[in-house]
């Protein structure tokens, strides 16, 4: 027996179909909790139940480990370039899930534990308000600039410091511009507070995990960063290679390799949007501080490639570099160690 499920905000359509491809039953199951759990309960145990990965996929798959069946989270682009369907409805779809799965070819992603997916929600919910702070400081800074006002020799205006003498700066703009000016540095101190009491939460939770620790001996990643790269990448074991790591992370461009000539193209969109921030951050942070660590493989690497092709595509080497590099420290529960350099490659031999 194959189950699929094409799911949407407020209803799945569920279809049943046997072996051969006979379908047994198609309904539309409205939203609300227990739903799932109690059409699946008609169904013999065990059975897999396919859906995609769509926005409101975690509760889908409670309910169906909860009615003991197996749930596959299929790759939702994968599944539409293999299916080829000219025509586009829920039927057509959750049919083609259906085939997909009694060929054996359903394309399907890792599903990560209920504890973990909770954990994830710390580090993401810390990644977004630190972005609204970010942008929230960058419209102050550009307020600033259009009055030609800015606060000479200090290196974070924002800093609890600096924070009185801003707000005399503040003060000399406009009476309108100023009141808008005072409500975001007000939201820019709530932020704060809010992003300080996360991060104890975090602290509480990952301050005993061996990952972490091993994790922050790669260089240019931190305490936040070592989170957010653990949480993220899950169980180490599912993937094959440090290449599927990395490009699991986006950190790998797209290569068309045609008649003998080799290009690569821009990096993939459909991968892990946290790891790549987490890993291009890492990398810029290395790249600022460059001329404290000389000698380290990754600056090496940085000003090799930058040489040749830009500041970019040099950012993303160190970017690979240390996704490949969480792949090795993770599989091995062994500390970062950096790479040798050819000459003393030649010297060993």
């Amino acid at each position: 027996m194959n189950i699929a499920f094409d799911s949407h905000k407020h209803y799945t359509l569920c279809s049943v179909a046997t072996e051969r491809g006979q379908i047994v039953e198609e309904t539309r199951i409205d939203h609300e909790r227990g739903s799932i759990q109690e059409f699946l309960s008609r169904y013999p145990a065990s059975e897999s139940v396919a859906v995609e990965t769509i926005g409101n996929w975690y509760w889908i798959v409670d309910e169906i480990e909860a009615a003991g069946h197996r749930p596959l989270l299929v790759h939702a682009r994968r599944a539409k370039l293999m299916l080829g369907n000219v025509n586009k409805t829920d039927r057509l779809d959750v049919r083609g899930l259906n085939r997909l799965q009694r060929t054996g070819t359903l394309p399907t992603v890792w599903i990560p534990p209920g504890e973990l997916r909770a954990q994830r929600d710390l580090s993401r919910t810390r990644i977004y308000l630190v972005a609204i702070r970010t942008r929230l400081k960058n419209r102050l800074h550009a307020t600033l600039d259009k009055y030609a006002l800015s606060l000479s020799g200090v290196q974070d205006p924002f800093g609890v410091r600096c924070r009185e003498r801003l707000s005399q700066l503040l003060a000399r703009l406009p009476e309108p511009v100023h009141y808008t000016a005072r409500e975001q540095l007000a939201y820019v101190e709530r932020l704060d507070q809010s992003i300080a009491a996360l991060d104890k939460e975090i602290e509480k939770v990952f301050a005993q995990v061996p990952e972490i620790r091993l994790l922050r001996s790669i260089p240019g990643i931190g305490r936040v960063l070592s989170i957010t790269v653990n949480l993220e990448v899950g169980e180490v074991s599912r993937f094959a290679s440090a290449q599927a790591l990395a490009s699991y992370a986006g950190t790998v461009p797209r290569v068309h390799a045609s008649g003998g000539r080799i290009r690569y193209g821009q990096l993939r969109s459909d991968v892990n949007r946290y790891l790549k921030w987490a890993y291009a951050e890492a990398a810029n942070s290395l790249v600022i501080n460059q001329r404290l660590y000389p000698d380290r493989h990754v600056t090496r690497l940085y000003r090799r490639i930058k040489a040749r092709k830009g500041h970019q595509k040099a950012i993303g080497a160190v970017s690979r570099h240390l996704a490949e590099a969480t792949y090795w420290i993770l599989s091995k529960q062994e500390p970062y160690q950096e790479p040798l350099s050819r000459q003393q490659l030649s010297t060993r031999v």
